[in-house]
């Protein structure tokens, strides 16, 4: 259903089943996938790919240009996957060719009202951005990612899969996969074992990634001796080769 306040530009594809409600926009080069739905006052420009069975509430903004001063009107992209939720007044800005030229949004994720995904961002599948998080440009979330109210992380900040960041928390530096972060202090605050064991780790993995936790975190460890002490049971447990992975990439240093 279209309704007739809506504008769509005639270079927008929609697909099967698309609702567009009252005073939306759609512009150029937008395509939409099946079943997506537009609540009223939605704002999509282009070029933007929306994958299937999205829904946007009142007054997002998705697709629009980013506010880095550098971008001088280049033909950058905005890609979204599919079963994803922006809720009111979310924002989602296109890449930048600084970077990629892309923002990526993968599938099933929760952007409450007023998040903002900015330039570049690439994010992955399952997270949870609350009301008025802010994702600075060049951001990285993997996938579970849970971001509390309130808060922000810092440019090519890169948060790893299943990591929870408190509500208001700054974050300045990379969180490891599976790390909770304490919103009032900023500080790591031990693993997110409820998450883990809500998606299936069992009790045997949720340990291994408590005992890396604590080579990385409680044994006064350099970064490098903790990927060297955990390097035998990144070979055992999958999950602890990913979070090894993480550290030997994370060019930020990681959250303390």
């Amino acid at each position: 259903m279209i309704h007739s306040t809506a504008v769509i530009s005639d270079k927008a594809t929609l697909g099967n089943n698309v609702t567009v409600g009252p005073f939306s926009y759609v512009g150029d080069d937008v395509v939409i996938g099946d079943d997506c739905v537009l609540e009223s006052h939605v704002v999509i420009k282009g070029p933007t790919t929306i994958g299937k069975r999205n829904r946007f509430f009142q007054f997002c903004s998705i697709g629009e240009e980013c506010q880095d001063k550098k971008y001088a009107g280049e033909k950058t992209s905005l890609t979204i996957g599919d079963d994803n939720v922006f809720r009111e007044s979310a924002t989602v800005h296109r890449g930048t060719v600084q970077d990629k030229g892309e923002t990526i949004l993968g599938s099933r994720n929760l952007f409450m009202i007023n998040a903002h995904v900015a330039h570049d961002c690439v994010v992955g599948n399952d997270c949870i951005l609350a009301n008025n998080v802010s994702l600075a440009g060049h951001v990285h979330l993997g996938d579970f990612v849970i971001f509390g109210g309130g808060a922000a992380i810092h440019q090519f900040g890169k948060v790893g899969d299943h990591a929870f960041v408190g509500a208001g928390a700054i974050v300045l530096r990379d969180v490891p996969p599976y790390v909770m972060v304490n919103g009032i202090k900023n500080v790591a605050a031990g693993i997110n074992s409820e998450g883990l064991r809500r998606r299936g780790f069992s009790s045997e993995e949720i340990m291994a990634v408590k005992r890396a936790y604590r080579v990385i975190y409680r044994d006064n460890n350099t970064v490098d001796e903790a990927i060297a002490k955990l390097a035998e049971q990144a070979e055992k447990y999958s999950g602890i080769e990913v979070l090894v992975s993480f550290l030997k990439e994370a060019e930020r240093g990681i959250i303390r």
